[in-house]
């Protein structure tokens, strides 16, 4: 059987600089355990799967797959996701609007000029136990001092979110990542104190297989609710994450009321046709 594919780079603009996602057309047909093992031979951070959706009210269902298993949602496959459908031909019900069915439930697209932006599904919290706590950070080699907050954060997929006193200690971080392994997905922010972004993140999920993934939706969400919610953080900022890999992702965060938008750039590389 033959299905159309496109690869696409997400939260950038320029090809090869963000995070990319491999998307298969119209897998309606498609076992639990075709999706795994082709999710496995990408070995990308994620791979998904389009279908018809099974309400009316949404416009197409996703299925999100890593290298280790199924994700209920997840950011940049669903704004690569709805880039990728919408370039295949795809007609959303609204004007100006996507709706995306997932694991979560369902999640709104916005289109705004050449970019996307999804609203952020909500982000339990929740206090971490100090002895993980002691054992994440020596795994990180980060020290107590440059901790300014510590909280686990859990849209979907579940992160546990450190503050670090700035950007660079960010950038710095040489995790162990055998370590982290056993212990948890852990994503880092640090603010900027210059540059176009006000924010850098990192995000390491040697868990589920990723040992650094390049940009990272879902846990741009959760920070986001998380500082700004803490008065911490703006209501709008631009976050940058995938330095240290070579990447120059871009993640544009809005607050507007009771929602959060996260938005950014995709850019379609692979078009093309796969035969299972």
């Amino acid at each position: 059987m033959k299905h159309a594919f496109t690869q696409v780079d997400v939260f950038t603009d320029a090809p090869l600089r963000g995070n990319p996602l491999a998307v298969v057309h119209g897998a309606d047909g498609w076992t639990d355990a075709q999706m795994q093992t082709f999710a496995r031979w990408t070995n990308l951070s994620e791979t998904t799967f389009l279908s018809r959706p099974t309400t009316p009210d949404a416009d197409y269902r996703v299925r999100i797959f890593t290298p280790g298993g199924e994700l209920p949602f997840a950011g940049h496959p669903t704004l690569g996701s709805c880039h990728a459908w919408l370039e295949q031909g795809g007609v959303p019900r609204r004007d100006g609007r996507v709706v995306q069915e997932c694991g979560v439930g369902q999640v709104q697209i916005r289109r705004d000029g050449a970019r996307a932006a999804f609203a952020a599904p909500p982000s339990r919290r929740e206090d971490v136990d100090p002895a993980l706590l002691a054992k994440v950070l020596a795994a990180l080699g980060v020290t107590p001092a440059q901790v300014r907050a510590a909280q686990w954060l859990d849209n979907g997929p579940k992160w546990l979110g450190l503050l670090l006193d700035d950007a660079a200690s960010v950038l710095r971080v040489e995790p162990d990542h055998a370590a982290l392994k056993s212990l948890a997905k852990v994503g880092l922010v640090g603010a900027h104190s210059s540059g176009d972004t006000q924010y850098e993140l990192r995000a390491f999920a040697a868990p589920i297989g990723v040992a650094e993934d390049p940009v990272t939706g879902s846990l741009n969400a959760s920070v986001a609710q998380w500082l700004i919610g803490a008065g911490v953080a703006p209501a709008r900022y631009v976050a940058s994450q995938g330095t240290r890999l070579d990447r120059a992702g871009r993640v544009y965060i809005e607050s507007d009321g009771d929602t959060l938008w996260v938005g950014g750039h995709s850019v379609t590389c692979i078009r093309g046709e796969l035969t299972l």
